[in-house]
């Protein structure tokens, strides 16, 4: 018999489908699924009120709007911040003037009482606090008076605002 006989072949097809159907079986689980905080927050639960849950809404605040999801980003502010400026206006100012694409990333946190929590990030060599306040089951990023002030002044105003003041990063 040589190597190429039919049923080895057979064989040996055989084997290599049983090992694709198994990896890609244990590959497409139940991955999908969030853990955690993220599994709560999916299922429409409240997160947890503690440092862990604090920081990592604060790492998907950073992460949207890193990521150009200014949208999104806002859909994480507190009413307060939501009060300050539209959506529109919010992602017509970050689409003007933010840098956009540079990681953000949390270096430290701590609690600030149980409803809110300073943490400082980090995007390039500068480093900034933020505050995130526990409101409706959720943390959420509450914007710095500076913030809310440019804000208040609508997208228009604020981007030239910003350009003037050579803090608009897209000049």
């Amino acid at each position: 018999m040589t190597d190429n006989h039919p049923i080895r072949r057979l064989a040996a097809l055989s084997l290599i489908a049983v090992a694709t159907l198994a990896f890609s079986s244990a590959c497409t689980g139940d991955d999908e699924a969030p853990a955690g905080n993220a599994a709560q927050a999916a299922a429409g639960g409240p997160q947890p009120k503690n440092i862990e849950a604090a920081k990592s809404a604060a790492q998907t605040v950073f992460d949207r709007f890193a990521g150009g999801d200014f949208a999104g980003a806002w859909d994480m502010y507190t009413a307060a911040g939501k009060a300050a400026i539209t959506k529109d206006d919010y992602v017509k100012l970050n689409q003007a003037c933010s840098r956009k694409g540079l990681a953000i990333q949390l270096t430290s946190a701590r609690m600030e009482g149980a409803d809110r929590a300073v943490v400082i990030a980090k995007q390039l060599v500068a480093a900034q606090s933020y505050t995130m306040v526990y409101e409706g089951d959720a943390w959420k990023l509450e914007p710095a008076k500076e913030g809310l002030a440019l804000y208040k002044q609508g997208a228009a105003k604020a981007i030239a605002a910003q350009k003037k003041a050579g803090t608009c990063a897209n000049q």
